[in-house]
């Protein structure tokens, strides 16, 4: 999909991102991405498959953690990268909003995708999806995007189920435009 930037996408739960640009690095799309997040607030434990991302503290203190790993602590100036197939986590573990400043590459569908998240949150109100929309994004993208705390018995049961129902009774018209994952 091509994208008129920058993209503003937020989930209505304390953060916001910024897709700000796309420039080609070794043959490869990088997004170019910028996120405020409330205190307390930041994404649940996930794995971008095919992506590199990095993360830069503007203002602010990020608390993140890989599985197996002490919790490491960020300040202004500091980077952290979350190679691809590694499972990662990060808070605002500070009391006033953190900024940070980063990249995810290759593009691949991930504007598309947060998009759908952070859109089934804010319909939902809370950190968990909207069911049917979580089930359609966590279902089709399971090649390239993972949550790894959620049970298995979810993932392999229960989200096929929910978005064959979903397909069955025509709950995706709004993802008509969605784009082959990889």
């Amino acid at each position: 999909m091509k994208y008129n930037y920058p993209v503003t996408i937020e989930n209505g739960l304390g953060e916001t991102l910024i897709f700000k640009a796309c420039e080609i690095e070794n043959g490869e799309e990088k997004i170019i991405a910028e996120n405020f997040v409330k205190p307390g607030a930041g994404p649940l434990m996930h794995t971008h498959l095919l992506q590199d991302e990095e993360l830069t503290v503007v203002s602010g203190e990020m608390t993140y953690q890989i599985p197996g790993e002490e919790p490491k602590i960020a300040h202004a100036g500091d980077t952290a990268l979350f190679k691809r197939g590694v499972a990662h986590k990060f808070v605002n573990s500070g009391t006033t909003e953190l900024h940070c400043v980063g990249y995810i590459k290759p593009a691949n569908t991930i504007i598309f995708f947060l998009s759908g998240i952070f859109a089934a949150q804010k319909k939902s109100g809370k950190h968990q999806p909207a069911l049917f929309d979580a089930a359609y994004l966590i279902y089709r993208y399971k090649s390239e995007y993972d949550l790894p705390e959620m049970p298995s018995f979810v993932k392999k049961i229960m989200i096929p189920v929910v978005y064959f129902l979903g397909k069955v009774f025509g709950k995706y018209s709004h993802f008509k435009d969605a784009p082959e994952p990889l």
